[in-house]
Order: C-alpha cells, then sequence, then structure tokens
C-alpha cells in the first residue's frame, strides 16, 4: 500500500478513529505508521517550540499542534511540502521525525503541520482492517493537509472518493 489518505469508514465508533484521516506515510511487512491530521492537540506549537528551545515567536506558532495518533503522544512529526533527506514522502508531502528539521521549518516562516503522536499498526494489520472495510485510501492531498479547516477534511477526503458519506457503507472494525 503507498503512502496516501487513510479515510475511516463512516461507521467507525472506535473513539481514537472516529471521522479520522490518516496521513498513512509508511507501510512495510513490518507494519505501518500514520499521522491523524484532522484533530487538534491540547498544545500549541509555540509551546512545542518553547519546550524544545528552539527559536521562533511567530503568528502561525500560536495555532495548535496536530494530534497524531494515540502511540507515543510525545513523538513529534513535522509534515511540509516538499522532499525531506530524513523520514518519509506522502505525495508531494515530506515527512520527519527530526528536531532540526522542525527548528528550519520555523526558522524560516515555511507552512508545517506538527503532529504529536502516531497512528501505528502491526504486521498485517492495517492490510486486514482495509480489507474488512475499516478504511479506504484516498491520494495524499497536500491542499487537504494545509488548506482545508480541520473540521472540513474529513468531508473532503471523503468527497475524494465521489460518494457521499451518507451513501457509503463500509464495515469498520469492531472495537
Amino acid at each position: 500500500m503507498d503512502p496516501g489518505l487513510l479515510v475511516a469508514s463512516p461507521q467507525m465508533r472506535d473513539p481514537n478513529f472516529e471521522r479520522a484521516v490518516v496521513l498513512l506515510v509508511q507501510h512495510t511487512a513490518q507494519g505501518a505508521l500514520g499521522l491523524v491530521i484532522n484533530r487538534a492537540a491540547h498544545v500549541r506549537i509555540g509551546e512545542v517550540v518553547q519546550h524544545l528551545d528552539l527559536p521562533g515567536t511567530a503568528e502561525p506558532l500560536q495555532r495548535p499542534a496536530l494530534w497524531g495518533g494515540p502511540v507515543e503522544r510525545g513523538a513529534g512529526f513535522v509534515v511540509y511540502k516538499g522532499l525531506a533527506p530524513e523520514g518519509w514522502k506522502a505525495g508531494n508531502m515530506a515527512v520527519s521525525p527530526s528536531r532540526e528539521r522542525l527548528a528550519a521549518l520555523v526558522g524560516a516562516g515555511a507552512e508545517f503541520q506538527l503532529c504529536l503522536g502516531y497512528a501505528g499498526w502491526g504486521p498485517g494489520q492495517l492490510d486486514k482492517e482495509v480489507a474488512q472495510g475499516s478504511w479506504v485510501l484516498v491520494e495524499a492531498r497536500a491542499d487537504l493537509v494545509f488548506e482545508a479547516p480541520l473540521a472540513d477534511r474529513y468531508d473532503r477526503a471523503l468527497a475524494l472518493l465521489g460518494v457521499p458519506a451518507e451513501l457509503l457503507w463500509m464495515t469498520p472494525i469492531s472495537e
């Protein structure tokens, strides 16, 4: 499975992933890693930058970081347009766990998202969940990640399928 956006089934009731849009950044035989890109964390980017003792006080740092998922909530990942020598590529976006990359993006005043925590799947788990209808994979779109308001990202991701949510029936995993 290539990187893209995993969109939760409209019937998904798992509180971690109900109406979630996950940027899938890695999928191998060893498992998968993704970042929820449509939920705000309870911390602002500026607080993280200050905690890491990085320079930066710009207005964009006052927006909330994203809740990347329930695994290792202290882990941080920056998502930005372009390529990274470290990390992963998803469409025309790069994802990096590097503190130095975050510092460079903040210092340059570049557009980025900061995700705290991640979603993880063990070997074969994500494939099984997709086959069961818990998730559908759509194209990784930078406009969804950077331009769409958080509250609209789920509906916009589903719209990429060309089917209204009320007409889409998928059988999610039962947790």
